[in-house]
C-alpha cells in the first residue's frame, strides 16, 4: 500500500513514517521539535527537527546513555519507554516520560534539543503513564497523566506537592482516557486527551476550564477526531498534540496506522506520525482529517536532504536512526574493531532471545529492499525483519549454510537453506505488496535470500507478512529491519535500505 504521489502544494502524510508512535511537539521561534515513544529499543526517544511541520530530520535520541535509560534484559517487548511529552519553558527544553520497565516517570532537560540531555530526575509522586507538563502564569508546574489525574510538582527536584486528583472522566462510555495535554489558549485552559484505546476505536477529545485544575467542560462535538467505523486508509487515529505556527495557524500531530491486505487489515510499520490542520469555532478546535495528502501550510517549505540508502559504517558512532534491543554495550557492538565494518558479538543466540545482539532501523515504507554484506568467518548472523522476540523472519549465514528462519508465536522453523558461497555473503530482504486477491490476503510478502557474485538475487523463501503485524503479534511497536549476531563474532561491511516504489517514499521524512 503506497502513499499517493505528492502534488503541487500538497503535504504527504505520514510526515514521519514508520514506527514513531505517541508524538509530542513543541515550537521555539521558527523551529519545531518532535519526539516519539521507543519502547524496548536503545537509545530511547528519537527527536526530530523541522522548520515547517512537514519535513523532519532526526537530530538525535534524548535517552542515549545507559545512565539515562535502564531497560532490563528480561523486560518484555512493548515495555520500556512510553509516551514522552516535550515542552520548552524559561530557556530550557523539558522532556517527561515513563519507563514502565521498573523505573517510573522521569524528567530530563537540555538547552540544545540535539543533546546532551541531563541525567534523569525520578518522579515517584507522578501517578501514571503518559505524563504531560504545563506551567501557569505564576510559574507553577502541573503534571497530568493517563486516567486524567493531575499533580503539582517541582521540576527541579521531582518532588510532588500535594496528592494527585482526578480532573475529567472523558467521554461517557469511552475507555482508556490517556495521553493528556494541557494548554492555555486565549482565556481558557484546554485539556486534550486520547480515548478508546490505541486500536481501531482510538479518538481525540477535548475539554476546557478556567484554570489548569478545572473544572472542565467537555466539547459538545467530542470526539473532535476519530476514524473509527469509517472506510479510510488511515486508522487508529489518536494520541495527539497541538502546536501553533508563527502565522497564528494551529496544527495537530497525532498517531495513525495504514492497514493493508484483506479483512480485517494488518498494519506492519507501526503507529506513524500524521499532521492535521486545526481551525477554531465557538472557542473549540475543529480538526481536519489527517488524509494522505493535505494542502500545504501557508509558509515556505524547508525540505531536508534525502537519507543515503547505504551506511558504510565508517563513523565512530552509529547514526541516530540505528537502535538496539534494551542496551548496546561497546564490547558487543562497535565500528572500531575493523574500520569500515560493524562488528557484533553474540551473547544470547537467536533473535528469539531478549538479549539478542541486534542493530536495526525502522521500516518506513510498505515496499522496500534491505541488504547487507556479512563476513561470518568467526560466527553466524544475518539480516532480520523484527516485530518482537516471537515474531521475526531472518536470513542467516554460518557453518557453511545460508538459512531462512521464521518465528511465528510458538513456532520456529528453518524454512529453507542452501550452501553458502565462500567468503563474505550479501543477504537481501525484499518486501512487496501485491494487490489482494481475496478477503484473507495478507498485507505484504517478505522475500529473503542471497545475492550471487554476479549480483542476481536468489530468493530462498517468500513469507506472509501478516505474522509480523501488530494485529497478529500484539504490542505497540512496528517492524525494525537490521543485522544481528547469533553465535560468535560477525562483521557487516555495509547496510542498504531503499524504497522500491517512489510513491511510497515521502521525500520529507529523513531518519538519519
Amino acid at each position: 500500500m503506497a502513499n499517493p504521489r505528492p502534488t503541487s502544494g500538497a503535504v504527504v502524510n505520514p510526515v514521519v513514517p514508520g514506527f514513531h508512535p505517541d508524538p509530542s511537539v513543541c515550537r521555539v521561534g521558527e523551529d519545531y521539535y518532535l519526539v516519539c515513544s521507543s519502547f524496548e529499543y536503545f537509545p530511547g526517544v528519537p527527536i526530530f527537527h523541522s522548520r515547517d511541520l512537514v519535513h523532519w530530520r532526526q537530530i538525535g535520541n534524548v535517552l542515549d546513555r545507559p545512565s539515562q535509560l535502564v531497560l532490563p534484559l528480561d523486560s518484555p517487548s512493548s515495555a520500556g519507554i512510553y509516551a514522552p511529552t516535550l515542552r520548552y519553558h524559561d530557556g530550557l527544553f523539558h522532556l517527561i516520560v515513563t519507563n514502565v520497565s521498573g523505573y517510573g516517570n522521569l524528567l530530563v532537560t537540555a538547552t540544545d534539543p540535539a543533546g546532551p540531555w541531563s541525567e534523569p530526575i525520578r518522579l515517584p509522586g507522578v501517578p501514571d503513564i503518559d505524563p504531560d507538563l504545563a506551567w501557569d502564569s505564576a510559574g507553577v508546574c502541573w503534571c497530568t497523566c493517563a486516567g486524567v489525574r493531575q499533580v503539582r510538582f517541582d521540576p527541579t527536584t521531582g518532588e510532588a506537592i500535594g496528592e494527585p486528583r482526578h480532573l475529567w472522566a472523558g467521554t461517557p462510555g469511552s475507555r482508556y482516557p490517556e495521553a493528556p495535554h494541557l494548554y492555555r489558549i486565549g482565556e481558557h485552559w484546554y485539556l486534550l486527551i486520547a480515548e478508546g484505546g490505541t486500536e481501531r476505536g482510538h479518538a481525540v477529545s477535548i475539554a476546557r476550564g478556567p484554570a489548569p485544575t478545572g473544572p472542565f467542560e467537555p466539547c459538545p462535538a467530542n470526539p473532535i477526531l476519530t476514524h473509527r467505523g469509517v472506510d479510510h486508509p488511515v486508522q487508529n487515529t489518536g494520541h495527539a498534540d497541538l502546536v501553533q505556527a508563527p502565522d497564528g495557524s494551529w496544527w495537530m500531530v497525532l498517531l495513525g496506522v495504514r492497514p493493508g491486505g484483506g479483512t480485517p487489515g494488518w498494519h506492519v510499520l507501526g503507529r506513524e506520525v500524521f499532521l492535521a490542520p486545526v481551525t477554531w469555532a465557538d472557542g473549540w478546535p475543529v480538526v481536519g482529517s489527517p488524509d494522505l495528502a493535505l494542502p500545504a501550510p501557508g509558509w515556505p517549505l524547508h525540505p531536508v536532504p534525502p537519507a543515503p540508502t547505504r551506511d558504510d559504517f565508517d563513523d565512530e558512532r552509529l547514526q541516530p536512526c540505528w537502535v538496539s534491543l534494551r542496551d548496546r554495550p561497546a564490547e558487543l557492538c562497535t565500528t572500531g574493531e575493523r574500520p569500515g565494518w560493524l562488528t557484533l558479538r553474540a551473547r544470547g543466540g537467536s533473535m528469539d532471545a531478549r538479549d539478542a545482539v541486534f542493530v536495526g532501523r525502522r521500516q518506513q515504507h510498505h515496499r522496500c529492499r534491505a541488504a547487507t554484506l556479512v563476513d561470518p568467518a568467526e560466527g553466524s548472523g544475518g539480516l532480520v525483519v523484527r516485530l518482537d522476540e516471537r515474531h521475526h523472519y531472518e536470513v542467516e549465514v554460518g557453518d557453511g549454510q545460508v538459512r531462512v528462519v521464521a518465528r511465528m508465536s510458538t513456532v520456529r522453523t528453518v524454512v529453507a537453506s542452501r550452501p553458502a558461497p565462500p567468503g563474505p555473503v550479501v543477504l537481501r530482504v525484499e518486501i512487496t505488496t501485491p494487490p489482494p486477491v481475496d478477503p484473507g490476503s495478507g498485507p505484504d510478502v517478505v522475500t529473503l535470500g542471497v545475492e550471487e557474485p554476479d549480483g542476481t538475487f536468489t530468493a530462498l523463501a517468500a513469507l506472509d507478512g501478516r505474522y509480523l503485524s501488530t494485529e497478529v503479534a500484539g504490542g505497540f511497536t512496528g517492524r525494525v529491519i537490521g543485522v544481528y549476531a547469533a553465535t560468535g563474532t560477525v562483521h557487516f561491511d555495509w547496510f542498504d535500505y531503499e524504497p522500491l516504489d517512489p510513491a511510497d517514499a515521502p521525500p520529507h521524512a529523513e531518519n538519519r
